[in-house]
């Protein structure tokens, strides 16, 4: 029965119902001051229900309805003619039109109607020194017109409130569309970057494997060459501890550890690239490649993430971009790693992709650049083109995980 309201508009509904009463009851109180005052009594009283009425009309249209119907009610048994505070009932009609349900709505619809009956025959007939006398005077077309006019006020604020309340309506299902569907993207990136942790995951799981393999190699090798060769026991005690290094910067990369079972094979490197823009180029794409700096060596995990966002902004640019413009890739050597960008035009006739937008690949290249400790942007340039750039660590890596020393079992 009561709806919920905060605070302001609670308080502003009372505050502006009690304006309407103080000043209302003051122009009553000047007219009335040639009248009676028991007339002058009756007026503020039918005012003062009007007034109630007017500030429960959004808490609780119904009873609001219910509270006008009442000083109506006394207004005519009082045989009062019509006054200022009949206005609040025009406010109260609004109200059940636009915040009522169903039910309250269409009681709203038969008040009006039967609120104009009534007008009518009280303003033509009951009404001291109204023009009807008896019921013939009801056929007149004075009286006919009374209750249509009578009828129109009325029913015309019912149906502003139920306009307002479509249009309320409609925002709100708007609000709740735009918010499913960005419920649906968060689960959607959600989706992608747990089956990108997953393939890092598999990734990571065959370089770990590949470095312990290598520090078990080169444990027993050391154990056996310990008496009599010490240097090469130190030597594979070196590179012991460098795989171990290298081992656990990938370690750290992973942040599931769990994953789906999906077939091994061996991992790719940045040397896999020049192999990896062929296969491309065969396909159509237009790549041209740029590289600047001297390679720095990095760790099994950075190389491979590398070659995977290359691989996905690649892709994204075949599916999504421009063909018949190249493609632009650019790899910057630092000392501490390496920058990639790739710059591909946007298909003519297709929109930018929006920044921030989810896009495609986009939440597994950034999870895959953000673990080995890098950053990520994508997003359109405004010229026509969508960039992808990501810096990757080289992860301090001193060893390749494929060499071992000489005279190593």
């Amino acid at each position: 029965m009561f709806r919920t309201l905060t605070t302001r508009q609670r308080v502003g509904d009372i505050v502006g119902a009690g304006l309407f009463f103080l000043f209302f009851a003051l122009i009553v109180l000047g007219i009335g001051a040639a009248q009676s005052g028991w007339a002058a009594a009756c007026d503020v009283l039918v005012l003062a229900v009007y007034s109630v009425a007017l500030a429960f009309r959004r808490l609780s249209p119904p009873l609001a309805l219910g509270v006008a119907w009442a000083g109506a009610i006394l207004q005519m048994g009082a045989l009062r003619d019509v006054q200022f505070g009949n206005l609040a009932i025009l406010a109260v009609l609004y109200a059940v039109g636009c915040y009522g349900n169903r039910v309250v709505r269409w009681l709203g619809l038969a008040s009006a109607g039967l609120g104009a009956l009534l007008a009518a025959l009280y303003l033509m007939v009951w009404l001291p020194g109204a023009q009807g006398t008896g019921p013939a005077d009801l056929a007149t077309g004075a009286f006919l017109f009374t209750l249509f006019a009578s009828f129109a006020v009325l029913a015309l604020p019912w149906m502003l409130g139920m306009l307002a309340s479509a249009r309320r309506l409609s925002r709100e299902s708007k609000q709740q569309q735009v918010e499913a569907q960005r419920e649906a993207e968060r689960a959607e990136y959600a989706v992608v970057v747990e089956q990108e942790r997953n393939r890092i995951a598999r990734d990571m799981h065959d370089v770990v494997a590949h470095s312990l393999a290598v520090v078990i190699a080169q444990a027993d090798g050391a154990r056996y060459a310990a008496q009599g060769n010490p240097e090469l026991a130190a030597t594979s005690l070196g590179t012991i501890a460098a795989t171990a290094r290298e081992a656990l910067a990938d370690v750290r990369l992973l942040l599931a550890q769990l994953r789906h079972s999906e077939a091994e094979g061996p991992q790719p490197t940045i040397h896999d690239l020049e192999r990896l823009i062929e296969q491309l180029r065969a396909t159509g794409l237009r790549v041209e490649v740029s590289s600047t700096g001297t390679v720095v060596p990095m760790s099994a995990g950075h190389q491979i993430a590398v070659f995977r966002i290359v691989q996905e902004a690649l892709t994204n640019a075949l599916r999504h971009g421009d063909t018949s413009r190249p493609v632009g890739l650019s790899l910057r050597w630092a000392d501490n790693g390496v920058r990639v960008t790739l710059s591909n035009p946007v298909r003519t006739g297709a929109a930018e992709p929006a920044p921030g937008s989810l896009g495609h690949g986009i939440p597994g290249m950034r999870e895959r650049a953000l673990l080995t400790g890098g950053s990520f942007t994508a997003g359109g340039t405004g010229a026509g083109r969508f960039e992808v750039s990501a810096w990757i660590p080289s992860g301090a890596a001193q060893h390749q995980l494929q060499q071992q020393p000489e005279g190593t079992p």
